[in-house]
C-alpha cells in the first residue's frame, strides 16, 4: 500500500480568525490552513490568494462582507500552487494579478500541482466540483506594479525567489503593512518543494528592509508589531537554513536522498515538530533540498506519481 502524507488524514475543520493588521486590512487566518489577506480601498477590495476553492473563498467573502459592501476589484496570486489559486472565480474580480514568472509557471506545471495537492490536502479540496479550470491572470508584471484602490496606493512586488521562483509581496506604504505570501511562516513548516534555499534568506532580508509594522504571513497567526515581525523572518529563515544545511552536508559526501531525510529529522525535529503541517511539508522540502544541493536549480514538477516515487527512496 502507497504511504499516506500527513496532510491527508487532516479533516478536522479549522476556526477561522479575521485579524485587523493595519487600517483597512485584514488577515483571514485557519490555525496553519492557507491565509488570504484582505486590503479595503476608497472605492473597492484588493484580495490577496484565493484559497484552494470556491467555497472557501466564500469563507473569506463572509468575512470581508462583515466590514465592507464595497467591491472585490482585484485578486493578487502570490504564486501559482493549487491550494492558493483555484478559488478565484468566487471573487468575481476584473483583475487577476501575477508575477510573470508565476504566470508561466501556471502553463508549465498548474494541471500537475492541481492533481499533487488534490491528493495530498482532501480536506482543502472539499467541494472541488465548482473549480472552472486553472487560475489564470488578467494582467502580470516584472519586478513591481502598483494599483490604486481609490487613494490607497497598493505596491505589488518580485523580492526575489524563495517558496517559488515567481513569489509576489503585496506592500501597504500608508500602513506599513506587507502580505508576504508563503515566502513567510509563523509557526507553520515553509512548504519547500518548489522552492530555492540559497536565495530565500536574501529574499527575507528584502522584506525586513521595508521594517513591516505588521505582516500577513503564508499560514500562521498574523503578526502585529515589529517585534512579531522580526521573530517570524528570524524564524522562517532559520527553519529553511536548517532543512538545506544538514542535506548539503550529506550531498557533498555522495549520500542517498534517505540520509538526508534522517540528517533533516535530527536537525528539525527538536525545533519545528509542532509546526502546523511540518510532517506533510518534510518528504517534499528535503526532496527539493536534495536536487538543489545536486545542482538542480529549477525545481522538478511534482505530480501525484513522482509523490508516491519519492516516498519509496525515503523508506531506503
Amino acid at each position: 500500500m502507497a504511504k499516506a502524507f500527513a496532510s491527508q488524514g487532516d479533516m478536522e475543520e479549522k476556526k477561522i480568525s479575521f485579524t485587523e493588521v493595519g487600517e483597512g486590512l485584514y488577515a483571514f487566518t485557519a490555525e496553519g490552513d492557507p491565509n488570504t489577506g484582505v486590503i479595503i480601498g476608497d472605492e473597492s477590495v484588493m484580495i490577496v490568494e484565493a484559497q484552494a476553492t470556491p467555497r472557501l473563498a466564500r469563507k473569506v467573502i463572509d468575512c470581508v462582507r462583515s466590514v465592507t459592501d464595497k467591491p472585490i476589484s482585484h485578486l493578487v496570486l502570490t504564486h501559482y500552487h493549487a491550494v492558493r489559486v483555484l478559488g478565484a472565480s468566487a471573487y468575481g474580480a476584473r483583475e487577476i494579478i501575477m508575477s510573470d514568472t508565476a504566470a508561466a509557471m501556471v502553463e508549465e506545471r498548474g494541471q500537475e500541482d492541481w492533481d499533487s495537492e488534490f491528493g495530498r490536502f482532501p480536506r482543502l479540496f472539499q467541494g472541488h466540483e465548482e473549480i472552472p479550470g486553472l487560475t489564470r491572470p488578467t494582467t502580470t508584471f516584472s519586478d513591481r506594479m502598483t494599483v490604486y484602490l481609490g487613494k490607497r496606493r497598493v505596491d505589488i512586488m518580485h523580492l526575489g525567489r524563495a517558496h517559488t521562483a515567481g513569489d509576489a509581496v503585496i506592500w501597504v506604504p500608508d500602513q506599513e503593512v506587507m502580505f508576504t505570501g508563503d515566502i513567510v511562516e509563523f509557526h507553520s513548516a515553509c512548504y519547500c518543494g518548489d522552492g530555492h534555499f540559497a536565495d530565500w534568506p536574501e529574499t527575507l532580508a528584502n522584506i525586513a528592509s521595508f521594517e513591516p509594522k505588521a505582516i500577513a504571513p503564508g499560514r500562521g497567526d498574523a503578526l502585529v508589531g515589529e517585534a512579531k515581525v522580526m521573530q517570524a523572518l528570524e524564524n522562517t529563515a532559520d527553519f529553511v537554513r536548517s532543512t538545506y544545511k544538514p542535506v548539503a552536508r550529506v550531498v557533498a559526501r555522495g549520500g542517498s536522498l534517505k540520509e538526508a531525510w534522517d540528517a533533516v529529522r535530527a536537525e528539525c525535529d527538536p525545533k519545528f515538530a509542532d509546526y502546523a503541517i511540518y510532517e506533510h511539508c518534510l518528504p517534499f522540502n528535503v526532496a527539493r533540498a536534495y536536487d538543489e544541493a545536486r545542482g538542480i536549480d529549477t525545481p522538478r514538477v511534482w505530480t501525484a506519481e513522482r509523490d508516491q516515487d519519492m516516498w519509496a527512496a525515503l523508506q531506503g
